[in-house]
């Protein structure tokens, strides 16, 4: 399993809501007896939508899976891992005809993806496989490390050997391995969560520079590309079976910070998309050459704010703790998961704007965070029109599509459909600005942009954030 110090004492991934109906964004805290920021032949279904597989739309019945030739095989490095040719069951990303409505896509990723003892990344698989739903699983590259070997870390601005998640030991590498491989080779995408999810002020990624963020990049390669080197005990194992070099085109920060120097650093590293923000449940663009495919605000039922779309936000703005009385733990994870349908029925009833979820494999408040996701899983991926993607998928999709096509659908705001309707929206003669009103537009009376965006600048205000992600009016820096 995971080694133990992986599981002791680490640091907080995002958390915020802000006055009204929007949260702020991220908190970093310092959380003990659990992990904040990281944690420890299948159906074809990359991307599969509809009430059953056999009630695909017909964009998806028209998608073909590349499988790798069964003659492709090429050991890479020490043999950790080898190229076996294209990734199978991917589907093929077709451009929107004149008039035609874009699929909802749902993404559901997993930060510091690691197999413990919880057994959650094997069970995960299983989710998607039953619902037809990819994933992106964002691995931790000290979780192929054994922490005999642990010198061979060198993060900026720490000793050597440092890590504010652990490292792993031979048989919690091994069935990472096999999670991965097997992943890999259902169609869900391995990105990166980096290395030691190093937070704050003192030395934490977002005090890193570009080429610091490269070196970090190239460990969090490494690591991967040089198990069976690292521990002797696992020279028998299969490699895994793709080119790290090529396969990882995105990742998320620790604590979603260091975002600016990382994009700038990943870019030049074959990095197509970054998860490291929080954003509006609106069209994604393109920043700085790569995709801005950010975490959002979603609705928190009850309560008279937004929080980010991560297990861990609604933690901290439910319990502050991931032992919480355990006479609220079903309520919390209901809220949670209700959070997120009316997140997707807001997006899939207006702007079909990708809905983007984050998570963690931890059982804090006895699992109910889990259950929420799975159950929000099962909702979701089973609606006609929907695709449950990777963010790879999702950025090929993205990048088949036409530039005008876009930046029409960018005019949306969240939960806006268009008023009459998308035949003529993204018709041929179509252009302009998204009309106002229509099924499906967002906010209650009286709401503005400022109302639901305020508090996004503060995504990082750390320790000096209260419990519901605001600013407070004194000692914040």
């Amino acid at each position: 399993m995971l080694a133990a110090t992986m599981r002791a004492t680490t640091r907080g991934a995002a958390t915020g809501a802000a006055v009204g109906r929007i949260a702020l964004g991220v908190v970093v805290v310092v959380l003990t007896a659990a992990l904040a920021g990281c944690s420890s032949g299948p159906e074809p279904r990359a991307g599969a939508a509809g009430p059953g597989a056999a009630k695909r739309d017909a964009g998806a019945e028209r998608r073909a899976h590349r499988a790798a030739p069964k003659n492709v095989f090429r050991l890479i490095g020490d043999g950790s891992t080898a190229f076996t040719g294209s990734q199978p069951k991917q589907p093929v990303a077709q451009r929107l005809t004149p008039g035609q409505k874009p699929p909802q896509f749902v993404v559901f990723s997993w930060d510091g993806a690691g197999e413990d003892g919880q057994r959650l990344f094997s069970h995960f698989r299983e989710v998607g496989r039953k619902y037809h739903a990819n994933m992106t699983y964002f691995l931790s590259g000290v979780y192929m490390l054994p922490e005999a070997k642990r010198e061979l870390y060198d993060p900026p601005k720490h000793n050597a050997g440092s890590s504010d998640i652990g490292f792993n030991d031979t048989e919690g590498i091994r069935n990472t391995i096999a999670q991965v491989r097997g992943a890999w080779e259902d169609g869900d995408e391995i990105g990166t969560h980096f290395n030691g999810h190093f937070c704050g002020p003192e030395g934490g990624v977002g005090t890193w520079t570009v080429d610091q963020w490269k070196s970090e990049i190239g460990q969090a390669k490494s690591f991967v590309k040089s198990w069976k080197t690292n521990d002797p005990g696992l020279k028998d194992e299969k490699p895994l079976p793709f080119d790290y070099d090529t396969e990882l085109v995105g990742g998320r920060t620790p604590c979603l910070e260091g975002r600016k120097n990382m994009v700038a650093a990943a870019r030049t590293m074959g990095f197509r998309y970054d998860s490291s923000g929080v954003d509006n449940q609106v069209w994604p663009k393109k920043k700085d050459g790569i995709w801005d495919l950010s975490m959002q605000l979603v609705p928190v039922p009850g309560r008279d704010f937004e929080t980010l779309s991560m297990d861990y936000n609604f933690m901290f703005n439910q319990s502050g703790t991931t032992q919480g009385d355990p006479d609220r733990h079903e309520y919390w994870g209901n809220q949670m998961r209700d959070g997120l349908i009316q997140a997707f029925d807001r997006a899939y009833g207006g702007n079909r704007a990708p809905l983007i979820i984050g998570n963690h494999f931890e059982s804090w408040n006895g699992g109910t965070y889990m259950r929420a996701v799975e159950q929000t899983i099962a909702t979701v991926c089973t609606k006609k029109g929907v695709r449950c993607v990777s963010f790879r998928q999702l950025a090929d999709w993205l990048d088949a599509q036409d530039p005008a096509t876009l930046a029409k659908l960018g005019t949306l705001d969240v939960g806006q459909a268009p008023a009459k309707g998308w035949p003529e929206f993204l018709g041929e003669a179509g252009g302009g600005r998204a009309e106002t009103g229509g099924e499906g537009e967002t906010g209650g009376e009286g709401e503005t942009e400022a109302d639901r965006t305020s508090g996004i600048g503060w995504a990082h205000a750390g320790v000096y954030a209260d419990r519901a992600g605001r600013r407070p009016e004194s000692g914040a820096r």
